[in-house]
Formats: C-alpha cells, structure tokens, sequence
C-alpha cells in the first residue's frame, strides 16, 4: 500500500513535466548562482579591488611617491575625478571625496594631509609617523582593512627603498599613522538593521506574493474562475483586485518588519517615514505584480511553487536579500541590477542609513513602478488563457 501511494504521486508529477524539471534545476541554478559569486571562475579570489579616491594635500616629494606607490596596487581601483556634473572639478579634493563617499559613489577615501613630507617614514614610537587619513563608509568593512594593510605594505617599501631585504619585525610594526572617520551612520545605533529590514523583508515578500497569487490557480482548478468571469466581472478587473489586495498585504508585512528593528534593534525610523512610505508602495507593487505573473504562468500548483522557489531564490541571491552586492565581483553587482531585490534594498538604504533627500530615490522608484506596470501587463495577456471564448 506504501509503495502503491509513493507510485501514485511519482505518476502525477511525471505528467506534470514542468514541475519535475523545476524540482531539478532549483538546486543546480541556486547552486551555480553562488559558485559564480564565491568561486574561484568569478576571478574573486578574496574579494574586489576596492574602489578609492587617493588625494594628495601635501603635495611633498615624498608624499607623491607614497600616492604613486598606492596608485600601483591591483588591490586597489584608483579613482581619477569626481563623475559630477560638467564643469566640476578635474580631480578629487577631501570635500569632494568625502561627499561622494557619503553618497555611496565608493566606499573610501585616502587623504594624505599637508605635513606628510615633514616626517619621515621609519620606525618609531607612536605619534611619531606620518599620518594618513581614511574617509569611509562603514557598511562595507572590507575596504578600511584592505587600505590599512596596504599603507604599511606601501610605507614598509618606501621605507626600504631598492633595499630587498626588510627588518625582522613580523610585519606588525606600524609606519605610517592611520586615522579612519567614518562620514556616514557616525551617530546610528545599529547602522546595518536597515540593511538587513529591506534585504530579509523584500526576499520573504516575494515569496509571499507568489503564494497568495497562486489563488488564481485554486480558482480555475475549482471553476470559481470561470463563475466569477461570468459575471460582470472581467480579468483585469480581478487582477487589479488581487493586486490592491496583495500590496497592501506586502506593505503591512513590511511596516511590521520595520517597527520590529526599531524595537528590538535601535532602527531610526523618525524623520524617515516620508521615504520609507514611498519605498514601502513602490516595493510592494513590484512584488505583488510579480506573484500574479508567477501565477498565471503556472499550470498548477506545483509549478508554482518550482518556478517561485527558483525565481526568488536567485533574484534573491542575485540582488543582495542574502549576500550584501558590494562585496560581489563586479561583473555579478550589474547582473543583480536586473531584480527588484537590488532597486529595493539600494531604496531604502538611501533613507534609512545615507539620509538623502526623497528626490534622491527617483532611480529606484521608477524602476520598481515600471517592474510593476510590465508585470501586471504581461500577467493580464497570459490570463487571458483563462477567460471564456
């Protein structure tokens, strides 16, 4: 009797073929989707070549040979000017640095001060090595580590000169004085809650509205579709229904998500509830729009919950919700640029951790309003399958 059932349902998903397949390629996809992110064919070894603006306020001779030095290093992805409007200066100064640095253009700068030259490079006691300053941004931690150990490596080798041999300090012995200010979150509890609100909350919405869309497949299989189409009631109309329905629920899950990191995890959310709102209903459209697509694409109910382990997963992965995208390789941060996911958490850490104005959310807004559009357009014309002739 076991084995008659466990036949039974071998049978059933043998003459779903779609589904079978789905069932198969999920693992390998969402398998592949991380090997290109963490392995070794992405050319990642560690992680990227940190972008830098590298400023020299010195302008000493030793100073320039401590910024060619820098210039040199492949870890490293040397900024020439400030992508600004035209007119704007031809190379980076501190302000400007630090300004791009708090928008999130790259996640640090290096400024070497006026009194660089004056003291040597050797070693010493502390307070008595040249110093450097670091501008960053705190939510990428990878970026102050790899420039600190670069200035020593830099310095040690200034330092020594043609000399090849090196003293047999370990390689702890600081030579130059390293100062790090971070420009953005300085005074934020838990900078990175927001992060993770938007990150966490988008995958898990997506997952939500493809299950509550996959009532358009309870209602065909049942025939209540066919007796609500035969009323005046038309396909669009349902859809549309379905949408306000499941945006409002994807905006209530998202509230509750962020009230919860306000509570228990010092989230900011006074002075950011403009922002938050406009990012919450452009969000949760997308989403929603994306569900009812997943929906009416299946053909039961098992496809569905293939094609949207699948789809979500990896636009998941692909667009930050599990693996923050600046510290993928370049080529995958633009790949992830074609899911909502990325639009969606780059949204909301523009009001939650960068504090920029709401006209500053245009590019995401926009975005996830034409994901939306084209979803609920392209959901409308695969439904028509379902209407009566």
């Amino acid at each position: 009797m076991i084995l008659a059932i466990a036949k039974n349902r071998l049978w059933h998903l043998r003459r779903d073929r779609a589904a079978m397949v789905l069932s198969f390629v999920v693992p390998i996809v969402f398998f592949s989707v991380f090997a290109a992110i963490f392995g070794r064919g992405s050319g990642r070894s560690a992680t990227n070549p940190v972008a830098v603006a590298i400023i020299d306020d010195d302008g000493s001779e030793g100073s320039r040979r401590f910024v060619s030095a820098l210039r040199g290093e492949t870890a490293l992805n040397v900024l020439a000017a400030p992508a600004t409007k035209p007119g704007s200066a031809s190379s980076f100064t501190a302000a400007t640095a630090e300004a791009a640095v708090r928008a999130g253009d790259f996640p640090i700068a290096v400024v070497v001060p006026k009194g660089f030259g004056e003291r040597p490079i050797r070693f010493g006691p502390s307070g008595d090595h040249p110093r450097v300053l670091l501008l960053s941004d705190p939510s990428d931690p990878i970026a102050p580590q790899v420039l600190a150990g670069l200035l020593q490596k830099v310095a040690m080798t200034e330092m020594l000169g043609a000399t090849s041999s090196a003293p047999s300090s370990g390689g702890q012995a600081s030579l130059v004085e390293i100062v790090r200010r971070d420009v953005v979150g300085e005074k934020k509890k838990n900078p990175m809650v927001a992060f993770y609100a938007a990150g966490i909350g988008v995958m898990f919405l997506l997952f939500s509205a493809a299950g509550a869309g996959g009532a358009l497949i309870e209602e065909a299989e049942t025939g209540t579709l066919d007796r609500i189409l035969s009323t005046r009631v038309t396909m669009t109309c349902l859809l549309a229904g379905k949408l306000v329905y499941l945006a409002g629920l994807a905006a209530t899950q998202l509230l509750i998500m962020f009230l919860w990191g306000s509570i228990a995890f010092g989230l900011e959310m006074r002075g950011h509830w403009a922002g938050f709102l406009i990012m919450t209903v452009a969000t949760s459209l997308a989403a929603s729009t994306f569900g009812l697509l997943l929906a009416s694409v299946s053909r039961s109910r098992m496809q569905l919950v293939a094609l949207s382990n699948l789809t979500v997963l990896v636009m998941s992965a692909l667009g930050g919700s599990m693996f923050p995208r600046f510290l993928m390789p370049e080529v995958m941060q633009k790949v992830g640029l074609v899911t909502l996911n990325a639009w969606a958490i780059d949204g909301f850490q523009k009001v939650f951790w960068r504090e920029e104005p709401i006209s500053h959310l245009a590019p995401q807004v926009m975005v996830l309003c034409g994901i939306a559009v084209a979803f609920f357009l392209l959901a409308r014309r695969v439904a028509r399958r379902w209407e009566p002739v």
